[in-house]
């Protein structure tokens, strides 16, 4: 049916070139004089759009234009005072010969093509550009037509039904051009609709929002953001799609495409703006600039985000626990909290993490990398927030107060700690017997109870420890460093824990009491080996004889039973006993003499 209607149609167009081309002999032989190219700098509707005026003279008929993409010549004989210009608008040159640069396919572009490139090259401008476009003077607004369509691309319009799409229209005869940027059309209707983007005409107003447009097609296409229309589907996924340039770029992503190439660094993109985008990568450009602040972005999403600094909005917000964030990247990493996701791995230990900056921190850990360093003692930090707490040890600053107590801190995270001694909070449990602790650090240390993991060793002996702690404590013994002072008795001890312990014997505080008969204890550990004598648990074996004994101490004592090793001594006649208790027991003829 289409290949029908073309040739109906390039019948007509002959016919109608042979009936101009006698008409234009008949005007010369009677006239006699040359045909004249008339070009004007003002325009107006007057002269763009000639059919809608009243002729100046009676008898003399405006010419008619019944088909689209067919030009034809005035019927009638002008008076000999009339000239021919005068009929024609001031964009318009009629070109009689184009043997020179013949035209037989012509792609016309379409609706949607059209509608792209006016709403790419809209949402490309900066700030700058759009003000410059907006200078009234012709020659500015003639400046705007010299971007995006040529000669071989003539707007497509609503009045051109007979070339939709992607229809290649033969024009071998007549075209009109318009005499301020050069471009020709194949009919006048069609310069005419280009005309609009010199004047800045849009008589198509969109009734739902007000907006105007220059051509019809282009409103028709508008009206989809409105309506939710998407005709136009993806062939391979099927998404639909409101425009057909939409659909152009989603196809690259399924073909790889990427025709746009930076003229710098040779870098390939599916798109035209993301190739902008980029460009200001190499030239600085920051078309963008803050209305409160003035600070400048490159990008306007950029300045998009920046502006809800200043109004305090927060758009993105949690579908689980409604807390709103300023940027859609934040709110994704946030739901992450909720859904366990951990999309990060590290290549060394393969252990996974819900953040990338929470990886980058975690693989100094593997290269020892601490590239924060305190600018006071030189101490270097492998996390940026380390070193700002670090600092306050310096300059005394704890910002962070208890609210309860009104005890200070220097990191927020010492404070959060610290509030579980009022709360009691303990959130973090043991996966093998279910203890649970107020610290995550705990945790982590007690869990080495199960695993039997002691990963700090001495480098004086070589004994190995589940803690820090513990080590740093035990190489006190080989040092004989006691950095701890009981304010009773001057009594020096190497650990704050043994210090605190020894201070119970001043005060008789037994703050650790049996559930079951209420005996009280001021260390843990003799509540503990006290449980065992209502449970009758000995968990401590001799490896020479077998025997089992409720604690560690016993079973201690009860080995130099075996190795006959004797460590206590009298102090007058020298006697050597296995325990303490005997030796204190023990009564030498030096005593009763003195």
């Amino acid at each position: 049916m289409f290949t029908m209607a073309k040739v109906k149609y390039e019948e007509e167009l002959c016919g109608a070139q042979e009936d101009n081309e006698r008409q234009r002999q008949l005007l010369d032989a009677v006239y006699k004089q040359p045909r004249v190219v008339l070009n004007r700098a003002d325009v107006g509707e007057k002269y763009i759009f000639p059919e809608r005026q009243e002729p100046e003279f009676p008898g003399v008929k405006q010419e008619e234009d019944l088909e689209p993409l067919q030009v034809k010549e005035e019927k009638r004989q002008q008076p000999p005072n009339i000239k021919k210009e005068d009929q024609l608008p001031p964009y318009i040159k009629e070109e009689e010969d184009f043997t020179e640069c013949p035209v037989t396919g012509v792609h016309l572009k379409t609706e949607d093509e059209q509608y792209e490139q006016y709403e790419e090259n809209k949402g490309a401008e900066s700030p700058s550009s759009r003000s410059r476009q907006q200078m009234t003077n012709d020659d500015s607004r003639l400046a705007l037509m010299s971007d995006g369509e040529d000669a071989s691309h003539a707007p497509h319009t609503a009045d051109d039904e007979q070339c939709d799409d992607d229809v290649t229209c033969h024009t071998d005869g007549k075209r009109w051009k318009c005499s301020q940027c050069g471009k020709t059309f194949g009919s006048k209707s069609q310069l005419r609709n280009h005309a609009m983007g010199h004047t800045g005409d849009k008589p198509f107003v969109c009734s739902v929002c007000g907006r105007k447009f220059a051509r019809k097609g282009h409103l028709k296409i508008h009206t989809r953001t409105h309506t939710g229309e998407k005709p136009i589907a993806c062939s391979v996924c099927g998404q639909n799609f409101a425009q057909k340039g939409h659909l152009k770029k989603h196809t690259r992503t399924h073909t790889g495409e990427k025709p746009f190439a930076c003229s710098v660094c040779g870098q390939n993109f599916a798109f035209k703006g993301s190739l902008t985008r980029h460009t200001r990568t190499h030239t600085g450009e920051k078309p963008f600039a803050c209305s409160v602040c003035c600070q400048n972005f490159a990008f306007k999403g950029s300045l998009k985000r920046h502006t809800r600094t200043h109004t305090g909005e927060k758009p993105f917000a949690c579908s689980v626990c409604g807390r709103k964030f300023a940027q859609r990247v934040h709110l994704k990493k946030h739901t992450r909290t909720h859904t366990g996701e951990k999309p990060f791995a590290c290549s060394v230990c393969r252990q996974n993490f819900a953040f990338k900056g929470s990886l980058k921190r975690h693989t100094r850990t593997h290269t020892g990398e601490k590239p924060f360093a305190c600018l006071v003692c030189g101490q270097s930090f492998s996390e940026k927030g380390s070193l700002r707490t670090h600092t306050r040890i310096h300059t005394g600053e704890k910002p962070f107060a208890c609210l309860v107590c009104g005890q200070n801190f220097s990191s927020k995270g010492y404070l959060k700690i610290h509030t579980r001694n009022h709360t009691g909070e303990k959130p973090f449990a043991c996966s093998v017997c279910g203890r649970k602790f107020a610290w995550n650090i705990c945790l982590k240390v007690h869990t080495r109870t199960h695993t039997g993991e002691k990963p700090f060793a001495c480098l004086v002996c070589g004994q190995s420890f589940s803690e820090k702690g513990s080590l740093r404590t035990h190489t006190r013994t080989h040092t004989g460093e006691k950095p701890f002072a009981c304010l009773v008795c001057g009594q020096n001890f190497s650990s704050k824990g043994h210090l605190k312990i020894h201070t119970r014997t001043h005060t008789g505080e037994k703050p650790f009491a049996c559930s079951v008969c209420g005996q009280s204890f001021a260390q843990r550990v003799h509540l503990k080996t006290h449980t065992r004598t209502h449970t009758g648990e000995k968990p401590f074996a001799c490896s020479v004889c077998g025997q089992n004994f409720s604690s560690k101490g016993y079973l201690k004592i009860h080995t130099r039973t075996h190795t006959g090793e004797k460590p206590f001594a009298c102090s007058v006649c020298g006697q050597r006993f296995p325990t303490k208790g005997n030796a204190e027991r023990h009564k030498c003829a030096g005593e009763k003499s003195g």
